[in-house]
């Protein structure tokens, strides 16, 4: 079952990456960059939950905190733009 678990998150997360390379906006590569940091947190938190510890916690939080302001900084930046090209 373990196995199974980890071929999903990796799948998941070479698809995420191709999307980040290729995808055609810069949006586009901020929502797969939200999306790989969730992957992240998601294996962060089940490799916890089947060892039984929750000694990368503060780890999860951080990278909560900078997906969370990366995600603003980007909607700040391309809200601006768009001001700038009307």
């Amino acid at each position: 079952m373990l196995m199974v678990i980890y071929a999903v998150f990796t799948i998941a997360a070479l698809v995420t990456m191709w999307r980040i390379v290729v995808g055609p906006s810069i949006l586009d590569r901020a929502v797969a960059s939200d999306v790989l940091l969730t992957l992240v947190i998601c294996v962060l938190g089940a490799e916890m939950a089947i060892n039984g510890h929750t000694r990368t916690l503060p780890v999860l939080l951080i990278i909560a905190a900078v997906g969370v302001f990366g995600s603003i900084s980007i909607a700040r930046f391309v809200a601006r733009r768009d001001n700038l090209d009307r």
